[in-house]
């Protein structure tokens, strides 16, 4: 979180896609009406919510030994420094490495995760092509602000310690890259120094305006990471963001700032839905459309999404109801039409399935099994021979009325 409250600069590597350009990029994209498979409203957390039946967030774990095999170009750069440390393997998987260049203030000096700290970074390519500098990064640790590499390391820094960190595009910006400096699959070297570490500001006392900003912050962070197909951080940020929303205050807020940040919420709610989606959690998914839902009945990505989580779990006739409600609310989007000629099929071949089953069960031939000789008989039909007998009954009936008449 910025210390200065403003949304930090598109071309930090610290804070990918989150500063304005990349916002307003972010929210033309998400939400937009016509594309619901792209996200299109924005996220929230499992609830708030159901993170633990999620994978893991990567973090820091015990710190392997240092490989002694383990050298590069970036290894060369720390000897020239004069420091003598070893390389330190962060996650074991030789991806990510810290060495320390100038020593801190011990261990105990060391931030916590929660806490905002500030860094001065330079980043460069490997061909030495620097692609960025800052002298006062700051961000929460822990909150996934910035990129991994930089989330992960710097948990491990002492106060005032420089430290250079040599990461695989993992945990920068992946297989995307970011346009137009950082190439697709790009490893960075990143040098940093441990400026200062404070706690952050309690959630009771921000204004309705600061924690508009800061949920607003995190969300778009949300945004990023599911751009990079990275839904695991993307519902940590939505989740973040939705508990900065429903966090309690001791300050009074405006009933525009009430509106604005139920906004931010179905924001989150609904993009928080579609990476639960992407990732085939769909209890979660729908708990998130029908939160969205309780706050506005005729929200038409969260009936969307509902939709189709219904659908996934085959729930056919529950949902066709659904995505004709969204269709109505918008005749002309061809993505609900779609879906929804879809699963008109699927619910009409399901009720075959189940008919032939139930014909099975029941101990009746198949349709297809021996057709049928009359196709105009009825199952009430009386054989003829009942007819016959009935008749001659009620011919010889008449015949003895007559007789009698005639004696009589």
């Amino acid at each position: 979180m910025a210390s200065s409250g403003e949304e930090p600069s598109s071309g930090s590597p610290g804070r990918a896609g989150t500063g304005p350009e990349a916002a307003a990029a972010d929210a033309a994209q998400l939400d937009t009406a016509e594309d619901f498979e792209v996200l299109e409203e924005e996220g929230e957390d499992e609830d708030e919510d159901d993170l633990s039946e999620l994978p893991p967030l990567e973090d820091v774990g015990r710190p392997a030994p240092p490989r002694e095999d383990t050298q590069s170009p970036e290894q060369s750069a720390g000897d020239a420094a004069g420091d003598p440390q070893e390389w330190l393997d962060v996650l074991g998987n030789g991806l990510l490495k810290k060495k320390t260049l100038v020593a801190g203030q011990g261990v105990d000096s060391r931030p916590q995760k929660g806490q905002d700290v500030t860094i001065r970074l330079k980043a460069t390519l490997e061909d030495g092509t620097v692609v960025e500098e800052e002298p006062a990064l700051t961000f929460t640790l822990g909150d996934c602000d910035v990129l991994q590499a930089l989330d992960l390391c710097v948990q491990l820094m002492e106060m005032g310690e420089k430290a250079l960190i040599v990461s695989e595009a993992k945990y920068c910006y992946g297989a995307q890259g970011r346009s137009p400096d950082i190439p697709p699959n790009a490893s960075l070297t990143l040098e940093v120094e441990l400026l200062a570490a404070q706690d952050a500001p309690d959630l009771e006392l921000l204004s309705g305006k600061e924690k508009i900003q800061l949920a607003n912050r995190k969300r778009e962070r949300g945004n990023f990471f599911y751009q990079q197909a990275d839904y695991v951080l993307a519902i940590n940020s939505y989740d973040i963001a939705l508990r900065i929303v429903g966090s309690s205050s001791k300050v009074d807020f405006s009933p525009d700032e009430e509106a604005e940040l139920l906004d931010v919420k179905v924001k989150c709610l609904n993009n928080l839905a579609a990476s639960q989606l992407k990732l085939d959690h769909f209890k979660a998914a729908l708990k998130s459309c029908n939160l969205v839902l309780e706050h506005q009945p005729e929200n038409i990505k969260a009936l969307f999404r509902k939709g189709k989580v219904l659908a996934q779990q085959g729930e056919y006739r529950e949902a066709i109801p659904i995505l004709k409600a969204a269709l109505k609310l918008e005749p002309s989007n061809k993505t609900i039409h779609a879906e929804l000629s879809k699963l008109v099929k699927k619910h009409a071949d399901q009720r075959n399935v189940e008919t032939e089953m139930y014909r099975k069960m029941l101990g009746n031939p198949s349709a297809a099994g021996s057709p049928r000789k009359c196709k105009d008989k009825l199952p009430w039909s009386i054989p003829w021979k009942w007819l016959f007998g009935a008749t001659a009954i009620a011919l010889g009936g008449v015949a003895l009325s007559v007789v009698i008449a005639a004696r009589n």
